[in-house]
């Protein structure tokens, strides 16, 4: 069984929608670049909102001088987008997914492949989160206080989490690497 791993950027506040100019994927020090390229590697698709992917498909695929790697890592990987309205993902290795994205990724986990990744998307993050289908977050915090904007989890959700990475960088950016709770942890909580 696949993982699914969301990955998120946030706020020191705890907004994960970005109204504000607080992160740009094209700067990252090597220390974060090296653990997101880690992080990456576990990874052979990713699941994204439509929105999430249409900002995705407009900047990364034009990005000729990406010393991330980020560009060439989207292009290989399987994509899939959760759109009742999109019919051509125009991108390549990019599939449309226009049923029940629970049970879509459901499906997906049950494959055979390496672990499943979700970012951004914030609609799609909550139904996921209440579905009980995230098995890891990873959280970027930045030090930035927006003071608005829809957070991670959806309200009223509550669900026991284990610590198993943190790292803080230079740029006083953290990471921290949680693990979702068993079935009967989320429900006891």
């Amino acid at each position: 069984m696949r993982s699914l791993i969301l990955t998120q950027n946030m706020t020191a506040d705890g907004s994960v929608e970005m109204l504000d100019d607080w992160f740009d994927p094209s700067e990252q020090d090597p220390e974060m670049l090296e653990l997101t390229q880690r992080d990456s590697a576990e990874c052979d698709a990713i699941v994204l909102g439509r929105q999430t992917f249409e900002d995705f498909r407009g900047y990364w695929p034009q990005q000729s001088d990406d010393t991330t790697g980020i560009t060439d890592e989207l292009n290989a990987l399987a994509k899939y987008v959760v759109s009742t309205t999109m019919t051509d993902p125009g991108w390549q290795n990019s599939t449309v997914i226009n049923t029940d994205p629970v049970a879509a990724v459901r499906e997906l986990t049950q494959r055979s492949g390496r672990s499943i990744s979700l970012t951004g998307s914030i609609t799609l993050s909550h139904t996921l989160i209440a579905a009980g289908l995230v098995d890891e977050y990873c959280l970027w915090t930045y030090p930035y206080v927006q003071g608005r904007g829809r957070r991670l989890f959806p309200d009223g959700h509550r669900e026991r989490l284990r610590l198993t990475e943190h790292r803080s960088f230079a740029t006083g950016v953290t990471y921290t690497r949680w693990s979702s709770a068993t079935p009967l942890e989320r429900n006891e909580s």
